[in-house]
């Protein structure tokens, strides 16, 4: 069973949260109301993904996000917020969220969506509008000024790189390319490191502001 730690300042959401994807087969191991709370809680539970509102009174969910990078926590964070903003969403992309919902999504497309990213992968297409887009390509790199070049990826490292970017997981890249899963895992180290990204969702980033996918 997947085990999530959902992270809101509305009690009354978090309840329903909870009441929903139980039901769904998915198990809520905590709850906190801001980030400051959660980072104990996600300690104590170690989920499989942590649900997180960006915009909470205390610590918000970008406080969270870096809290999270800057103590190595790996475990992936699907926002999940009312906001529709683009420069919140990069905010939040960049900072190391891997998935980016609104809360008007139905109960399977957010069931989908955690199991998505426990399974390894991203929901980066279905969150980047072309607005987003248009400020990936023109605004600063995602990686920072420090990072290297970018290093020129094989026809297959594009392939793979383009199936991350539509959210699938190792698992599904492997069984679509028919490749062995740890073929799959190896293509994903190299593409990072020849874009000198620090996971998945910043390689993606770095990819579309160098013009490398679309």
């Amino acid at each position: 069973m997947t085990r999530v730690v959902v992270v809101d300042d509305q009690t009354l959401i978090r309840q329903g949260i909870r009441g929903l994807l139980e039901v769904a087969g998915i198990d809520v191991v905590g709850e906190a109301d801001d980030g400051r709370a959660a980072l104990p809680v996600i300690a104590r539970t170690t989920p499989d993904v942590i649900l997180l509102d960006l915009r909470m009174p205390r610590f918000d969910g970008i406080w969270t996000l870096e809290r999270l990078r800057a103590d190595n926590v790996d475990i992936p964070v699907l926002v999940l917020t009312t906001f529709d903003d683009d420069e919140l969403v990069l905010a939040a992309l960049r900072a190391g969220a891997r998935g980016y919902l609104l809360k008007d999504v139905t109960l399977d497309q957010l069931t989908r969506a955690i199991r998505t990213l426990a399974d390894g992968g991203t929901l980066i297409a279905p969150s980047i509008t072309d607005r987003m887009l248009r400020a990936i390509r023109s605004g600063p790199s995602p990686v920072g000024p420090e990072a290297p070049p970018v290093q020129s990826l094989t026809e297959r490292e594009q392939e793979v790189l383009r199936l991350v970017a539509r959210g699938y997981s190792n698992r599904e890249i492997a069984e679509l390319l028919f490749l062995a899963e740890g073929t799959v895992k190896n293509h994903v180290s190299t593409i990072l490191t020849k874009l000198g990204a620090r996971d998945r969702t910043n390689a993606v980033l770095r990819a579309l502001h160098e013009g490398i996918l679309g």
